[in-house]
């Protein structure tokens, strides 16, 4: 089960990035403490008011220890975690948070690196620019927004010019004379041998996954922000749960999350959309109804761990670490 061992931070800066996005750089209680390391991708879950808990991408260097650095997008259809950090979270606050977890892991034997961000999924790709810029490896980043004054981070992004390996290539497609990203001569220009990252909204990623189909799987690789399929809720199955001793049966219309917190037991969760991997379990017996975008098919066809927020059975019992 996903590691849950938290700390305190304390909110040291809130700077405004762009149209609906802050980002907030978080530092340690102790002065001149050190936070746990991180590897570029990782993202960190903030405990938040009301029992909220939400998961954001760190954005800075992997090679900084001093503080973490999030952005976040005030998102129209939050489900109160942007709304809270936008409008109730002030410079000085404390902050419980989780030590990073990567599930969008860079791989840094690559030759080359290409980088297609949009929106508010450009923070995951700035530790790894930062990253690759630190292994000396060539990298280009496709960073689309709708207009300038929608992109965030690009004081950033304005460090990397003139740097060697660098090249950053900006498109805001509402503005004039402007159009949409053409992924498939993007894809087609990666240099041999070269891995390609996205993260987004849902759109760009699909279209990101139809125009990379031809790569090799380990080259490609992707993150989401949202799910692109709904919750496995069917029921109709049985739920052992070996360390609690005890089962339960999930009924139709009822999610499997649902179900375990209606008896009393709530593993720790976060987007209740399989993208985070917040409520990773370890399936014992069973087969999965994998719905996250989290696992790789894989380890989906492996079969030995599952995200109980979005996920169900497609046998008729699921034996579960729980």
């Amino acid at each position: 089960m996903t590691d849950i061992t938290t700390q305190q931070v304390r909110v040291r800066t809130t700077t405004y990035e762009a149209n609906s996005i802050l980002g907030f750089e978080l530092v340690p209680l102790a002065p001149a403490s050190a936070l746990p390391t991180f590897t570029a991708g990782s993202h960190i879950d903030l405990q938040l008011s009301g029992g909220l808990l939400r998961s954001y991408s760190l954005l800075n260097d992997p090679q900084e220890t001093h503080r973490y650095c999030i952005g976040v997008n005030n998102d129209a259809k939050s489900r109160g975690g942007s709304r809270f950090m936008h409008e109730q979270l002030r410079t000085g606050a404390v902050l419980t948070i989780s030590a990073p977890r990567n599930h969008f892991v860079m791989d840094e034997t690559s030759p080359f690196n290409v980088f297609i961000a949009g929106g508010i999924g450009i923070t995951p790709l700035l530790s790894m620019i930062a990253r690759s810029q630190a292994l000396g490896t060539p990298w280009r980043l496709h960073y689309t927004a709708r207009t300038r004054q929608h992109a965030g981070f690009l004081g950033v992004l304005q460090r990397y010019q003139g740097e060697s390996g660098a090249d950053v290539q900006l498109n805001f497609d509402q503005e004039p004379g402007q159009k949409m990203l053409d992924l498939k001569a993007l894809i087609a220009a990666v240099p041999t041998g070269g891995h390609v990252y996205a993260c987004g909204p849902l759109a760009l990623l699909e279209s990101y996954e139809h125009a990379t189909a031809s790569l090799p799987p380990q080259r490609v690789h992707r993150e989401y922000f949202a799910a692109k399929q709904a919750s496995a809720t069917d029921g109709s199955y049985t739920v052992e749960l070996m360390r609690a001793n005890r089962s339960l049966q999930i009924a139709p219309g009822q999610s499997l999350l649902d179900g375990l917190i209606a008896i009393g037991l709530e593993p720790p969760f976060s987007c209740r959309q399989g993208i985070c991997g917040t409520c990773e379990v370890k399936v014992l017996e069973g087969t999965p109804d994998h719905r996250d975008m989290v696992l790789t098919e894989a380890e989906k066809t492996a079969n030995n761990r599952m995200m109980v927020c979005c996920s169900g059975a497609k046998s008729a019992k699921l034996v579960l670490d729980l």
